[in-house]
């Protein structure tokens, strides 16, 4: 199993598990609401408009949060009071949508919905990278994820079931009993973790990490404290390292051709996907993206986690480009399941490559700072998207980010130059 050497560190492997449960339930219960939502707005007399001003600010309000947060983390000795109280709030505001009348109530709910989830992200994740060795960040993540994941598979289901009956508000109403127990799992599942001592902090391991470069580990705590005393210097006294940045750097480019999933649900219905299927392409998709996260991140903490997550982006690549081609919805169905794999090889990857880039007592911000420009440059991507789309044709702008696809993968096997550290 990729997590088996926790299990000399039962307390690790809680955690882990934990995390894994509070994201599976938080995802259902998110997930049962977010797809009824659309349709619950226009009940209310609400339509396109107001959605995209809800969601926009949403999501900018997140994504600064996530920025926030990852400084707040780095401050603070315990972490696991603001991962609970971010869930708890934000399962707290998803049952007041079944008693909302107007869609400006709406928005609030969903402002404090999106600001819970970006302040519990970053202390979170340290607490992973806390609970396990670098050995193991990758199976920690991928678990987590894939639990996140198949969430996002079984709210809609529950959506589903419980819509003919019991109506929108219904659903909303249930998404309460998800989420609660995702609360008590936070609570009493999950245990404060400690800074690790300096001689085991990351530091520059990433990019050539001991085993990629031909010899062995440093057994002494010298050796071992070497690479982290550089990397402590260099995040105390010059900010983040310039290897975060050059991973930066190609996520950031790479993002900004990354726009909202919907214009692939716009696209296959475009070459005749029904609009009824619509949820069973994100199914399609969620599947392999459940069932590669585990695995891509086991394998990102045995090989090269650059070389796993620049696979993920020539994955992401040639999908774009059968979406900017459409010869067929058997050829859109077929790559909505490989577009799985594109998340699954880089979601958790660069989320255990950021960790390890940097020193430990600056992982908070070095999320921080990922979370936010990654999420506006997506946002960015959407816009761009719609331009081009608007301009140039369907087919353009899935070619154009294929293309930037192309030259972040480039950019992320660049040498970084730690050989030298």
């Amino acid at each position: 199993m990729p997590v088996s050497s926790l299990e000399s560190q039962p307390s690790a492997a809680r955690n882990i598990y934990a995390f894994g449960i509070t994201s599976f339930l938080n995802d259902t219960a998110t997930e049962m609401a977010y797809w009824v939502l659309p349709a619950f707005l226009v009940s209310l007399g609400a339509g396109p408009a107001q959605l995209g001003l809800i969601e926009g600010v949403a999501e900018s309000v997140a994504s600064f949060a996530k920025l926030f947060s990852g400084y707040l983390t780095d401050r603070l000795e315990r972490r696991k009071p603001l991962v609970v109280a971010g869930y708890l709030v934000a399962n707290a505001v998803k049952p007041v949508l079944a008693v909302v009348t107007a869609w400006w109530q709406i928005l609030l709910i969903r402002f404090t919905d999106r600001l819970a989830k970006g302040v519990r992200g970053a202390p979170r994740d340290v607490m992973v990278a806390e609970s396990v060795g670098k050995n193991n960040l990758g199976s920690a993540y991928g678990l987590i994820q894939s639990m996140d994941s198949a969430g996002a598979m079984a709210g809609p289901l529950a959506a589903l079931v419980l819509l003919s009956r019991y109506g929108i508000r219904g659903v909303f109403w249930a998404a309460a009993v998800p989420g609660a127990v995702c609360v008590l799992v936070a609570l009493f599942g999950v245990r404060e973790t400690q800074h690790p001592h300096p001689s085991r902090s990351s530091g520059w391991a990433f990019s050539q990490r001991t085993r990629e470069m031909g010899h062995p580990s440093p057994s002494s705590d010298e050796g071992d404290s070497q690479p982290a005393k550089k990397a402590a210097a260099a995040g105390s006294s010059h900010g983040l390292p310039g290897p975060f940045y050059l991973v930066l750097s190609a996520v950031t480019l790479f993002s900004l051709g990354n726009s909202s999933d919907m214009f692939l649900v716009m696209r296959a219905q475009n070459v005749g996907i029904r609009v009824a299927l619509a949820p069973l392409l994100g199914l399609v998709f969620n599947i392999t993206y459940t069932l590669g996260s585990w695995p891509a991140g086991w394998f990102s903490d045995h090989f090269s986690r650059r070389w796993i997550a620049a696979a993920g982006y020539l994955i992401f690549a040639p999908v774009y480009f059968v979406f900017g081609r459409a010869p067929s919805t058997l050829a859109i169905w077929i790559s909505m399941a490989v577009y799985g794999l594109y998340y699954a090889l880089t979601q958790p990857v660069l989320k255990a490559l950021v960790v390890e880039t940097v020193a430990q007592e600056i992982r908070g911000r070095a999320l921080g700072v990922y979370f936010f420009v990654t999420s506006v440059a997506t946002l960015a991507a959407s816009l761009v998207t719609g331009e081009l789309w608007k301009q140039y044709g369907a087919g353009v702008p899935f070619y154009f980010s294929a293309g930037l696809a192309l030259a972040s993968a480039a950019m992320l096997l660049i040498p970084s130059g730690e050989r030298k550290a």
